[in-house]
């Protein structure tokens, strides 16, 4: 009884020891930081009043960010592929053992108690050294039912800080799971609207097929009246030709990204289709992107990189308290008996009770490099949070500077739609009052659809580019969402 008194006094005391010199206040490392994006186009967006710097509780891009788009049918794609996506079920696990080690190591708290019953006949060598004679017998019997029961004492907060630092694992899981569908839905929107913007191609290139194919006609008619030589008939065929690969070569890409969009949602690609639509439209929708200091609470792989460096600093504890003794408590009591008559006795009861310190005193530096192996792991965390902070930063630039450079290609392309539909526009007087002939016509045509098709790829960048931003800052996802036990 004395002993398992002492056993608590120490245990108090040196819990209160570790308190106050192994439990260091873990603090998030520090990350280069900017006020604002160096983008101009932002910046004077905000000073007009377009732009509001965002918050982790905008609505706009929260939760289901990719109903911004307005598109019925990604909507219904995107609620496919939570449902049904397999890396995304690959996450979810990892996550999920992730938990699990939370248990084993909570387990480590509690006391372990273990029975183990034995029943054995035993007789003794008449032949054994330093054995009397007298004691020789037939055999006797030997029933036992012990239980045992040990428990370390967390003296050092070791098993607590074990516990927390697979808390912080499971946290970072969480994000990584978080992560891992963020990046598959921005690839299943930039999948389907690339095989919009594959639709939108191929009705300007079957315009422009057709046109050609009339071109061809007038050229061939013009030859055989001897108008033309045969040189002219070649070169209008070989623009159809041309005009022909590139439509076929659309419908391959197109059934590309219908193969990804497939597989992407669960599904085999043999049986999946999703209708062409000719005359889509692309609107592209304002994205809030907010103050660089935001992003560190709305991207969830920045977020998975802080729980690995809390991580890291907890095993640095771990370590330290290597340098300290161990105690474990111990119990033993139970029934033994010589036959099954008196076994279960009350006089058959036996028990021991008794507590045990260990304390290291030469490991030929064991500790010493597990503490600094420890601090190098973490030194190595920071250093790679730090660089997905700025990884984050560079991405959100990248995609600002884009949508700037492709805004302003979207409207010089629009003066080039213009210059050329008016150009269309005259050649068709032209050819009216008879003063041209219909090839001015067509040369017209193919020149207003070939800006067309200029302006769908802009606009397909432009979009591109508004996905990879929403993926940038954090597609709506913020740091509330952690597990917090």
């Amino acid at each position: 009884m004395k002993r398992v008194v002492l056993a608590g006094m120490i245990s108090i005391l040196c819990g209160s020891f570790s308190t106050r010199v192994l439990d260091a206040q873990y603090a998030k490392p520090s990350v280069p930081m900017s006020d604002t994006y160096k983008e101009p186009s932002l910046q004077r967006s905000i000073a007009d009043g377009q732009w509001t710097p965002a918050h982790p509780q905008d609505d706009s891009t929260r939760g289901a960010w990719w109903s911004v788009f307005e598109d019925s049918q990604l909507n219904a794609l995107e609620e496919e592929l939570t449902a049904s996506n397999q890396d995304l079920k690959i996450a979810e696990s990892r996550y999920s053992e992730a938990r699990t080690l939370i248990r084993l190591n909570r387990a480590a708290e509690a006391p372990t108690i273990a029975v183990s019953p034995s029943v054995a006949s035993i007789r003794d060598s008449a032949n054994r050294p330093y054995f009397s004679q007298s004691m020789v017998n037939n055999g006797t019997g030997d029933m036992v039912l012990p239980f045992d029961l040990s428990y370390e004492v967390d003296l050092w907060g070791r098993i607590r800080k074990q516990v927390n630092a697979a808390r912080d694992q499971a946290q970072a899981s969480a994000a990584d799971r978080a992560n891992v569908q963020l990046s598959l839905q921005a690839e299943l929107a930039f999948d389907y609207f690339e095989l919009r913007s594959a639709d939108m191609e191929r009705m300007i290139l079957d315009a422009t097929v057709a046109a050609l194919e009339k071109a061809l006609q007038i050229e061939q008619s013009l030859y055989e009246g001897g108008v033309v030589s045969v040189s002219i008939v070649a070169r209008a065929n070989t623009r159809l030709e041309a005009a022909r690969v590139q439509s076929t070569d659309i419908d391959a890409t197109r059934s590309q990204f219908e193969h990804a969009i497939a597989v992407l949602t669960g599904k085999p690609p043999a049986l999946f289709h999703i209708a062409s639509e000719a005359d889509y439209r692309i609107d592209l929708p304002q994205i809030p992107v907010g103050i660089p200091s935001e992003l560190l609470e709305r991207r969830p792989d920045i977020a998975a990189s802080e729980r690995l460096v809390a991580a890291a600093n907890e095993q640095i504890g771990i370590a330290r308290t290597a340098y300290y003794p161990s105690l474990n408590l111990g119990l033993e009591a139970g029934l033994e008996g010589s036959s099954i008559l008196n076994w279960l006795n009350w006089p058959s009861r036996f028990w021991a009770i008794g507590t045990q310190m260990t304390q290291i005193l030469y490991d030929g530096g064991r500790r010493k490099a597990t503490s600094a192996l420890a601090q190098e792991q973490y030194d190595a965390a920071v250093a790679a949070y730090r660089q997905n902070t700025l990884k984050a930063f560079q991405e959100v630039e990248d995609n600002l500077a884009a949508l700037h450079t492709f805004g302003a290609e979207a409207q010089e392309q629009n003066g080039a739609i213009s210059s050329t539909e008016q150009t269309l526009e005259v050649s068709t007087a032209r050819y009216e009052g008879g003063i041209d002939n219909y090839l001015e016509v067509l040369v017209a045509q193919t020149d207003v659809l070939a800006n067309r098709s200029k302006s769908v790829d802009i606009d397909r960048r432009r979009m591109d580019a508004t996905i990879l931003l929403v993926k940038a800052i954090g597609g709506g996802w913020d740091t509330s969402k952690l597990p917090r036990n």
